[in-house]
């Protein structure tokens, strides 16, 4: 019995769920438009404001199917309503971003500064404050694409377990290492 796959979704004012005859869900809403293709042997029945996603079996395969696809409709339909957010602290000295547009210019310690182009789908935006640690703020509808623009911003430097120097997601907390013992005597 998949949990996650049997609830409903309610699909708030404002935003439209359509299904092709082609098992394409297009969700439309006030911050954009996402589609995405099911695979056909997952059902997809809309009652008014609930969404349900049904499956034709217990085979673990459409077990598997149920879950994932309700829960990537689920992100959708959040994402046009309400958005994501994702925050990104740069812990280091020297450690500066700044954007221009869609172009992300960090200096993270490297002899050169990291130019990244950000899809015209995120809308991207640095903050330095005096005294605290430059942040990085990335918003979209689109949850996956947010999470891997993240991730690429991330992989730039990672925090190390030794100072906790690199980008971190707000909140992170990383997992110190001890660093060399002073030689017993």
């Amino acid at each position: 019995m998949s949990r996650i796959g049997n609830l409903p979704i309610n699909i708030p004012s404002g935003v439209t769920v359509t299904v092709s005859k082609d098992n394409q869900v297009t969700v439309k809403g006030p911050k954009g438009e996402l589609t995405q293709v099911v695979d056909q042997d997952i059902n997809i029945k809309i009652d008014g404001e609930v969404l349900t996603v049904v499956r034709p079996s217990d085979q673990k395969r459409h077990k598997a199917l149920h879950g994932l696809y309700r829960s990537l409709i689920n992100n959708m339909i959040v994402g046009v309503s309400e958005g994501y957010k994702i925050v990104q602290e740069l812990v280091g000295v020297g450690y500066k971003a700044s954007n221009n547009g869609q172009l992300l210019e960090l200096s993270l310690g490297y002899s050169h500064g990291i130019f990244f182009e950000i899809p015209k789908e995120v809308k991207v935006e640095t903050v330095t404050e005096r005294g605290k640690s430059p942040t990085i703020i990335l918003e979209s509808h689109d949850k996956q694409l947010v999470g891997q623009v993240a991730a690429k911003i991330r992989s730039f430097r990672k925090p190390e377990p030794y100072k906790g120097k690199g980008i971190r997601f707000k909140g992170e907390v990383i997992r110190r290492k001890a660093g060399k013992a002073a030689a017993a005597k």
